[in-house]
């Protein structure tokens, strides 16, 4: 027997207005091109996602159609096509078409179906994800942790309507229109900028600290998960009416009038917003008709355009990874004028009731030691272009854009036996054409680029406060930081100041969160530089036993002048022999400047087996002056 399964309401969820209206918005009009949900855990994300899918209006499709063909306007190019007038069609729900973070890509787009080809030798295409979810929803948790190159598919799909396959003797062409839903916690690394700027709208979302609505929200869920049956009745009146209404808004779409002033305004903020490209302007304006469709508008208002700008136009927003968020609300007012939009009707908002009857309120939602007094906080100058710094030789680490590695992604350099990986076709023919008998199979070796562990131990002592070292420091860091955002790696930072070593930051994926830590890291008191390398070790060895592929980078900045302890400076060189005799990469910059240097660090370098850097070579153009004056 079937256990039904409750979707908690769409309407219960309170506190998360913005990601409402997103949701609500792409279902009126899915061109505009997904949302990405940005948010801590815990904020009700997919939640909410699963409750607006429940909602969307039922699909009629073509009976025996594995895409999903409309029988009023099929796709003549569907693969299980032509589907003739009048064809048997039935009507089902939306579907929700959720994509795991490991997935392949075979799966994701469709392939050859193996199990035809090798009993009937037909070359017979198999549906993947993106045809499952043509006029539904694509919902993807923790999209940031998804390989680019999925991403772009996904997002190529998004905006094109469309997918193609070439591969493995299929040649296939479908409609895949969906609503593309991506949730991810910040914390846990970034997207890049450019696939950023492929999703059409974004939304941050977090937890309220009202403590009366934090209370409803848990008496609400408990409520749920005690009757889900019961819960989901009282809302249901609600819900529906969301549906009525989405499906209303579609119909106007095509009637709204977006004017040519409205159209200057739109143009105006986008470069108010300094955005990149044009495709923001395009999202703004298909959005505001949106909106106006949602409000039962037949021409676009300012308000609509100022509802859609602050969706569309934050995420793309020019700055560099590290810039503090700017307040874009400000912007719009004075670009736009007048007061923020009246709230959109979407998930309750009001704490002030009881979870009893719908129109009541509430919901799910979705440094260092030494005395402070004889420290100083420095501030960094503008990131530079870091020189690359790599692990020695070849790894076999999560594909990135660091060290070479045996990856899947990358340049085939030849073959081996085995069975799992992709077949190398010509040494197999090779194999097979000189042997007498037995199985031949030769799998590709692909070279790549892998991502790896970036470990900064950085020496935060008072010598550092001197002659403005921290400035410089800093600044090489947070480009070193910059670096790693782009290859893909994880960061961890250890800092040591005053008696002690302290991880400022655990390994993680969020170079945001690290470059934060640096940024409030004072400098001050003697320099313990052995507790510091100690540390260090102590920090990978950890990270090494949840992580054994993926490869370490130790990078450590100092001048090498170890003031702390009995006999500092030999504490340290011994530290940095047992770094060393684990193998680890590690590459020293040295922070120390003026004329007279006792070249301590350089020592330190030696003794660890690691790469030495001036920290005013870091900065990979300024390398390449000094390079070009030492050869003239």
């Amino acid at each position: 027997m079937e256990v039904e399964v409750h979707v908690y309401p769409f309407g219960a969820v309170v506190g998360s207005d913005d990601l409402a209206l997103a949701l609500t918005l792409c279902a009126v009009s899915p061109t505009i091109g997904g949302v990405l949900v940005r948010g801590e855990k815990g904020t009700a994300k997919s939640t909410t996602v699963r409750a607006h899918a429940a909602l969307l209006p039922p699909v009629t499709v073509v009976d025996g159609c594995r895409f999903s063909c409309d029988p009023d306007a099929p796709d003549p190019s569907c693969p299980d096509g032509p589907h003739p007038p009048g064809a048997a069609s039935h009507v089902r729900p939306v579907r929700l078409v959720e994509l795991p973070v490991g997935a392949a890509e075979d799966r994701v787009t469709g392939a050859l179906h193996l199990g035809k080809a090798l009993a009937d030798r037909t070359a017979e295409y198999e549906p993947g994800l993106l045809a499952l979810a043509h006029r539904g929803v694509l919902y993807v948790d923790e999209v940031n942790l998804l390989h680019d190159h999925l991403v772009d598919l996904l997002l190529d799909a998004a905006a094109m309507g469309r997918s193609t396959v070439e591969r493995d003797g299929v040649s296939v062409e479908h409609a895949s229109r969906f609503v593309l839903v991506g949730t991810m916690n910040p914390e846990e690394g970034e997207l890049r900028p450019q696939l950023l700027d492929r999703f059409g709208l974004a939304v941050d979302v977090t937890a309220p600290r009202d403590p009366h609505m934090r209370a409803e929200i848990v008496r609400r869920r408990m409520a749920f998960d005690a009757d889900p049956a019961g819960f989901t009745a009282r809302w249901a009146d609600r819900d529906a009416e969301w549906s009525r209404r989405v499906a209303s808004a579609r119909e106007l779409v095509p009637q709204v009038v977006l004017s040519d002033d409205a159209l200057v305004s739109i143009a105006e903020v986008c470069a108010a917003f300094d955005v990149d490209g044009m495709r923001a302007d395009l999202v703004t304006a298909r959005t505001a008709i949106a909106h106006a469709a949602w409000h039962g508008r037949l021409e676009v208002t300012r308000e609509d355009i100022a509802a859609a700008a602050r969706l569309a136009l934050p995420h793309r927003r020019r700055r560099n990874p590290f810039d503090a968020p700017t307040d874009s609300d400000d912007l719009l007012d004075e670009l736009l004028g007048g007061d923020d939009p009246d709230p959109d009707p979407g998930p309750d908002d009001d704490p002030g009731g009881g979870e009893s009857a719908p129109d009541d309120s509430a919901a799910e939602t979705s440094s260092g030691s030494g005395d402070r007094s004889s420290t100083s906080l420095a501030s960094a100058s503008d990131p530079f272009r870091a020189r690359v710094f790599s692990v020695d030789r070849v790894g076999r680490g999560a594909a990135g854009r660091r060290s070479r590695a045996v990856t899947t992604i990358g340049r085939t350099v030849g073959s081996r036996r085995g069975d799992s990986g992709p077949v190398h076709l010509p040494a197999t023919i090779r194999a097979t054409a000189f042997a007498d008998r037995g199985r031949q199979v030769r799998r590709k070796i692909i070279e790549g680029r892998e991502t790896n562990l970036v470990l900064l131990c950085v020496d935060a002592s008072g010598s550092m406060a001197a002659r403005n070292r921290m400035v410089q420091v800093k600044t090489a860091v947070l480009s070193l930081l910059l670096d790693a955002y782009r290859r893909r790696d994880t960061v961890g930072l250890v800092t040591f100041r005053g008696t002690g070593a302290t991880v400022a930051l655990p390994p993680t994926n969020s170079v945001d969160v690290a470059a934060a830590r640096l940024r409030e890291l004072p400098a001050g008191g003697r320099t313990p530089l052995a507790e510091g390398l100690i540390e260090a070790a102590a920090t990978l060895r950890r990270h090494s036993l949840r992580d054994p592929r993926r490869r370490a980078l130790l990078v450590v900045v100092t001048d090498g002048r170890a003031t702390a302890g009995p006999d500092a400076v030999q504490r340290s060189l011994d530290a940095a022999d047992v770094i060393a005799a684990q193998g680890i990469s590690s590459v020293v910059v040295d922070s120390e400047t003026g004329r007279f240097r006792m070249g301590l660090a350089a020592r330190l370098a030696e003794r660890l087996g690691a790469e030495y850097v001036p920290v005013g070579e870091v900065d990979a153009d300024a390398l390449t002056g000094i390079v070009r004056e030492r050869a003239a």
